[in-house]
């Protein structure tokens, strides 16, 4: 079963990591200013990961294919890694879309 982990940055803001069940960190977020703010962002991650729609499929300068998660609004929400092929994106989609809507939250930050 999947698991976000919140933790702070070296300049104290909040982010996030969604892990597969395998500890592989299979989403990220941005930067937010507060706690609740990243919490937020958590919900917005489990209520739109398992629509397909949502997904942003795209291929770096470098020719690596990443997908970035998106909120009914348009706004990223989550970020992958960079992928070795356009099937391996697929996978880690798949992935978010299992894993996020029942993903327990750990809190790194306390």
């Amino acid at each position: 079963m999947g698991k976000f982990e919140i933790k702070t940055d070296k300049s104290g803001k909040f982010r996030f990591n969604l892990k597969a069940g395998n500890g592989q960190v299979i989403l990220s977020s941005e930067a937010y200013n507060s706690k609740s703010a990243c919490e937020n962002g958590i919900e917005s991650v489990k209520k739109n990961a398992p629509d397909d729609g949502k997904y942003d499929r795209k291929t770096a300068k470098d020719g690596s294919p990443y997908f970035n998660l998106k909120a009914s609004n348009g706004q990223v929400i989550g970020a992958s890694e960079m992928y070795s092929s356009t099937a391996a994106m697929e996978n880690g989609i798949a992935s978010v879309k299992k894993n996020a809507p029942d993903a327990s939250i750990d809190d790194m930050t306390e």
